[in-house]
């Protein structure tokens, strides 16, 4: 089986059905039909939007082949999903919901979905496929990480939590200068 998971194996799939789910809440707020703001999944949603970001285009000029199995993108695509998506997140969530209102909240989701993504594809994702394939290992969803040692990879997991944390302090940092209408 080289399908299982289905688009749930790459990040950037979990952001984007994150920015649905705070969208829907934004709208239910603005439209009267909800008071719950959801402040901590909003913040942890910043800062997973600008991991996918850096992350993918960061390892795409490097080699294009570290995160795309199956070929590029089409153009339109590639920037809708790590560029103009997260960019239109980042404007709803600081201008208009007011972003890292509830900073340990936000801190305990990062830390949730900084444990669960990594293990989610190292314990199921990569023993239910074979594809991609790397020197090391098969079947995790980005090509670079088959080609890394556990300890690699569990370093580059590592290095990845610390950036959400990084990225949360500069998200606090900036939603103090920005006040949402």
């Amino acid at each position: 089986m080289d399908r299982f998971g289905i688009q749930f194996r790459f990040l950037t799939v979990w952001t984007i059905t994150l920015n649905m789910i705070i969208a829907a809440q934004m709208l239910r707020l603005s439209l009267g039909r909800s008071v719950v703001r959801l402040d901590a999944i909003v913040g942890l949603v910043i800062v997973m939007n600008l991991v996918v970001v850096v992350q993918y285009w960061r390892l795409i000029y490097i080699d294009p082949t570290l995160v795309q199995s199956n070929g590029p993108l089409p153009w339109y695509r590639e920037y809708y999903l790590h560029a103009l998506g997260p960019l239109l997140m980042w404007i709803d969530a600081f201008l208009i919901l007011g972003a890292f209102r509830r900073v340990q909240g936000t801190c305990f989701c990062a830390l949730f979905i900084g444990l669960l993504y990594p293990l989610w594809i190292e314990l199921i994702i990569q023993p239910m496929n074979t594809l991609p394939a790397g020197t090391v290992t098969n079947g995790l969803p980005y090509p670079f990480l088959n080609d890394l040692t556990l300890g690699g990879r569990m370093m580059f997991y590592s290095i990845s939590m610390a950036a959400n944390f990084v990225f949360i302090t500069i998200g606090v940092g900036l939603a103090r200068f920005i006040k949402p209408k």
